[in-house]
């Protein structure tokens, strides 16, 4: 009971209340904001519920007594019955949903009796029995259906009757305490025998006539056997709820669990809110938040990464508001209760207790001073740990100088109990005491020299003047009498306060410096990854350029071949060997121009691939794309323009294939090499092959898995040289090939 009053009570204090009433208007029935359990399995839930639609839960009223009254073996009412069979309906509903994980596992295990299940059939949507179930019951409700229909054809007689039309005050039929009446003036005994149930205030008679009395004593009668069917079904439901007691506690506790999640999803949706769960580590870092109550908010961007953060500055420039603000952001991601910032740039500490030290405890009632009431709140945190407690005005209602003493002493003390402190205060001295404190962040309120207004912005690391002159005659207070203050103030005190606003503008005009030069070198920053990706571009644009010059290259000479083949023609070959010879050292050539070699350490791209260069082995490399390891003909690679990083070079080792010349056949083994490595080399291979005039080659892959098998067959498939493949009788993991 006392953590709801402290719960409403910091609610109240933070300006919560009429955000905490909208939100409690999506539960489906009233209960505390508070969850209990796991609150990071509870933000999983609530972010999986985030993601679907799903329809919302229906009103039902607390339990606790139903509970109860079926524990001691009680019979409940229909109406209490329907409200268990609400909840099962619906979670039989959401079982047929799509429901993203954890969430969906969490609503499947959720296994519901067949009992149970079989007393949902029971029901209409209404809430009643359904009548098709049970033959009397069926019968009974005709009764009572035509019953009712007689009543109503014999009042409309009465209505319509001449003898009667002098007396009825109207035609219609009239409910009077439950009652088909008619509504008549006094003498209507004269034309009628009727029973009076009640006068209007005109003075006029709710009667019911004689000729449906019998018809009302008949229905009366239906109405009584309904009920005593309806009380044995509440009986015998009430004693299978009794067999599964702790089931429907469970559900119940179910039921309210979902809500929660529900309530807060729905109440984000609406309002375009965020969720921030807490985080360990102390401290509150907010970006853009809006505190809900204020209707056009200057959006709250502070980062409170010390123990200790004393806010001063102009007076109603939002000290009050921005120490509101903080607690209230922690106070609504302790109970994931959402709220608009900037998510991504938004965190929050997880504090045990929030406490709010705002108000004045000064009155008649309470019989107590304004600084005695402030220790006794001072003195009640000497016994908390893991908090953080927002104070208002720390110096209020006693002499400043010796507040500043006291206080620094008790924030230094209650500090180092784990208590996080907001303060807000007018009092320099304070202010100065605390400065040099590493555990302090000072933040200042600042305010517009030129249209002499508070902007209800705040800059931290400096101390901010109160402007209480300025404000003064913003309000109304005589110039002359502002004036007079100021002398009566003191030259070397308003000097001060010159300097403290000084210091207060230039630090500001730093700020915005860094800012803006900040933006301009991150403008450069993207700049120059731009033309960094513009170049990879075109030099992936260039390599593909140079593989489809090479194909058309080796396709024309393939044909020149062919028709030489038709024609025999020496000086044809010899003419063909020569542009080959020529073709290859054009390549050679445009290999040296490359501007530096590869090396180990190196950033590469591989294809349309960026990774990591391994390390070299001959011709070959081993790289590192998207945390795979893969073994690539090194002059697949180019390398990336970033700084690589230094590594120490390893001894260059002997290729892994060789290829073999045996009379007219040339054949190429393939055993150990990675997928990608083995597909360059045969590719490279019946390219050299089909220069050299070869009509049949043997590609050597071994049988071992048969992957090397599998992707070689594939290659050749899509060969457009190639007439024919067949792998080598008896299992050798051999393939034949004739171009």
């Amino acid at each position: 009971m006392s953590q709801e009053v402290n719960e409403k009570s910091i609610v109240q204090k933070l300006d919560l209340d009429e955000y905490i009433r909208q939100f409690k208007q999506f539960f489906s029935r009233e209960k505390s904001v508070a969850m209990p359990g796991d609150i990071n399995q509870h933000f999983r839930y609530i972010k999986a519920l985030s993601s679907v639609q799903f329809p919302p839960p229906k009103t039902v009223p607390d339990l606790e007594r139903e509970l109860n009254l079926i524990k001691k073996q009680g019979v409940l009412g229909l109406e209490e019955i329907y409200a268990f069979i609400t909840m099962v309906s619906y979670f039989n509903a959401l079982k047929a949903l799509s429901l993203p994980e954890p969430l969906g596992t969490w609503i499947r295990e959720i296994e519901i009796p067949d009992e149970i299940m079989e007393i949902v059939g029971y029901f209409t949507e209404e809430g009643e029995i359904n009548p098709e179930r049970d033959p009397e019951l069926l019968s009974l409700e005709r009764a009572i259906k035509r019953n009712k229909s007689e009543i109503k054809e014999a009042l409309y007689r009465l209505t319509h009757s001449a003898k009667l039309r002098d007396y009825l005050v109207d035609t219609q039929v009239h409910f009077h305490g439950g009652e088909e009446t008619l509504l008549v003036r006094g003498g209507f005994n004269n034309a009628m025998k009727a029973t009076v149930v009640g006068r209007s205030s005109g003075g006029f008679f709710y009667v019911i006539p004689q000729t449906v009395t019998h018809l009302k004593e008949k229905e009366a009668a239906l109405l009584s056997s309904r009920s005593q069917i309806i009380y044995r079904y509440c009986k015998e439901i009430s004693a299978t709820f009794f067999k599964w007691e702790r089931f429907l506690n469970f559900l119940n506790s179910a039921y309210d669990r979902f809500d929660h999640y529900q309530a807060r999803v729905q109440f984000a949706r609406v309002k375009e809110y965020e969720f921030i769960l807490p985080s360990k580590e102390k401290g509150v870092k907010l970006h853009d938040f809006a505190h809900p109550a204020i209707e056009n908010p200057v959006p709250v961007t502070i980062d409170m990464n010390r123990p200790i953060m004393l806010i001063t500055g102009v007076n109603a420039g939002g000290k009050t508001m921005l120490l509101k603000s903080i607690l209230s952001a922690v106070y609504m991601s302790k109970y994931l209760l959402p709220f608009r910032c900037d998510v991504s740039r938004t965190k929050v500490g997880h504090y045990k207790h929030i406490e709010a030290v705002i108000d004045d405890p000064q009155s008649v009632k309470n019989d107590i001073s304004t600084f005695a009431g402030r220790m006794q709140e001072f003195a009640k945190l000497f016994s908390k740990e893991n908090a953080i407690v927002g104070v208002d005005e720390i110096e209020l209602g006693t002499d400043s100088d010796e507040a500043a003493s006291l206080f620094r002493v008790m924030l230094e003390a209650l500090k180092k109990r784990g208590i996080s402190f907001v303060v807000t205060t007018h009092h320099k001295r304070l202010a100065s005491l605390m400065a040099s404190d590493d555990d302090v962040a000072l933040i200042a309120a600042l305010y517009d020299e030129e249209r002499r207004v508070p902007t209800y912005t705040f800059l931290q690391g400096s101390i901010g003047k109160s402007y209480a002159f300025e404000t003064a005659q913003r309000y109304g207070v005589p110039p002359a009498i502002v004036n007079r203050a100021k002398e009566v103030y003191g030259e070397d005190k308003e000097n001060l306060n010159e300097l403290i606003e000084k210091s207060t503008a230039l630090e500001r005009q730093m700020r915005q410096k860094i800012a803006k030069i900040d933006a301009e070198v991150k403008e450069v920053e993207r700049q120059k990854q731009k033309l960094i990706d513009t170049e990879e571009k075109l030099k992936e644009q260039h390599r593909k350029a140079l593989a489809t010059l090479e194909n058309r290259y080796n396709a024309a000479t393939k044909k020149a071949r062919e028709a030489l083949k038709a024609k025999e023609s020496t000086e044809g070959r010899r003419l063909l060997n020569e542009a080959h010879k020529r073709k290859q050292v054009e390549v050679k050539e445009a290999a040296l121009k490359e501007p530096e070699p590869l090396k180990e350490g190196d950033k590469i791209k591989y294809r349309s691939h960026k990774g990591e260069l391994l390390s070299i082995r001959g011709k070959d490399a081993t790289i590192l794309v998207d945390g795979m390891k893969m073994r690539v003909p090194l002059k697949a690679l180019k390398k990336r323009q970033e700084a690589p990083k230094v590594k120490v070079p390893q001894k260059p080792k002997k290729s892994t294939h060789h290829v073999e010349k045996s009379g007219a056949t040339v054949s190429i083994k393939l055993l150990g090499m990675y997928g990608d490595e083995a597909i360059d080399t045969v590719d490279k291979f019946l390219s050299d092959a089909l220069v050299n005039g070869l009509n049949e080659v043997q590609i050597i892959h071994g049988t071992g898995g048969g992957v090397l098998a599998k992707l070689v067959t594939e290659y050749l498939k899509q060969h457009p040289k190639i007439q024919k493949f067949y792998r080598m009788p008896g299992n050798l993991g051999i393939t034949v090939v004739e171009l």
